[in-house]
């Protein structure tokens, strides 16, 4: 799949390395909710963009909206438990980030999901990760991006205050406590001038 990624001018390496995580920063939303953020926790991020563009079997989907069937503005990727990542630094990431929040969420995070946005006119509606456990129990979600930075906005369940994450290049974002159930993430369609990127969501068992 042919890609147009202009890469970060602070990631000249193509050596893939992940940092430590000792360096997240939290953020208490409130209700119960935080973020942990960590810029450039991936060296190497562009690199690792081109492969996964190239090689993972990305799908495209339709979903029934309102009357009508709508292209999915994205395109999707799904690692389950069992499944052998597309690679081996992402195995890493997933078992670095189980080793770092073991104690506090008590269980591995086990599945990978991947989003593809091409571009600006790629999105995510609105949404809580919360079909399965986490529309009950709190939980966490690790989000790994790659390739051009795109805005994470998060927004209190019902409206409030809107927070803006930028997010690219090896970054990592951690969504944890009520998040899922309390606040709403979605990335947005933008009309400025953007290139292509990939997130991989690190989610523990039955939280989709």
């Amino acid at each position: 799949m042919a890609t147009h990624l202009q890469g970060s001018l602070f990631d000249q390496t193509d050596e893939l390395r992940l940092g430590t995580l000792d360096g997240t920063r939290r953020t208490r939303l409130g209700y119960g909710a935080w973020i942990d953020v960590l810029p450039g926790w991936l060296s190497g991020g562009d690199a690792l963009f081109e492969q996964l563009a190239a090689d993972v079997p990305w799908r495209a989907e339709r979903r029934t909206m309102y009357d009508n069937v709508v292209d999915v503005p994205r395109l999707l990727a799904f690692y389950g438990a069992d499944d052998p990542l597309p690679h081996p630094v992402l195995a890493e990431a997933r078992e670095a980030l189980c080793r770092h929040y073991a104690d506090e969420l008590g269980e591995p995070f086990t599945t990978a999901g991947l989003c593809y946005y091409r571009d600006g006119r790629d999105s995510v509606a609105w949404h809580g990760d919360r079909i399965g456990r986490g529309a009950r129990e709190d939980t966490m979600v690790a989000i790994l991006s790659v390739g051009a930075p795109r805005d994470l906005l998060l927004r209190p369940v019902g409206g409030g205050d809107t927070l803006r994450r930028p997010l690219g290049h090896g970054d990592l974002i951690v969504m944890g406590g009520s998040c899922q159930r309390t606040w709403e993430h979605s990335v947005p369609k933008t009309a400025r001038a953007t290139g292509p990127r990939i997130s991989v969501q690190y989610r523990p068992r039955g939280v989709q």
